[in-house]
């Protein structure tokens, strides 16, 4: 189980490392990398290209601003493409959204919230689990940790009233 974490600038460690701590809670070994969609694109393509063969078996791509990194990581590889937007000063990170958001048909990419590391993580275990049937029993576990968390919340604020 391997799932590749590329950001665009090594700004974006701060979003990527909540990402990071979900992979390696759930036992998924993680490759981080900076490679720019524009900067580096022909390292961008030769990575996605490579990633099948190296054992990876999702994507995960972070930027900010134009975003295109998930989008052209995507269109150089079959497997599944996670986009995280990172939170940009220019529009909140919208742009960022946006532009991850809306690929073209024939290249699609799921995208979760902005500086949504831990969702990004998860998705890319869920997707895992179709395949490793002791990530879907983990994240049942995980599930029901929440909702005993939510109950001792709602608990103790009751008994507070």
């Amino acid at each position: 189980m391997k799932v590749a974490v590329v950001m665009g600038s090594r700004s974006d460690l701060e979003v990527v490392k909540p990402c990071l701590a979900v992979l390696k809670k759930f036992g998924v070994e993680a490759e981080a990398r900076v490679i720019s969609a524009h900067r580096t694109p022909d390292e961008a393509h030769e990575f996605a290209r490579g990633a099948e063969k190296r054992g990876v078996e999702a994507i995960i791509g972070v930027a900010g601003k134009a975003a295109h990194l998930a989008g052209v990581l995507a269109a150089c590889t079959v497997l599944p493409v996670i986009a995280l937007p990172v939170q940009t000063s220019m529009m909140g990170g919208l742009d960022s959204l946006l532009s991850m958001v809306q690929m073209p048909s024939g290249i699609p990419v799921a995208t979760v919230g902005v500086n949504a590391g831990e969702n990004a993580g998860l998705l890319a275990v869920q997707m895992l689990a179709l395949k490793y049937p002791e990530l879907g029993v983990a994240l049942h576990c995980y599930k029901e940790e929440m909702r005993r968390k939510i109950q001792s919340d709602d608990t103790e604020l009751q008994a507070s009233l």
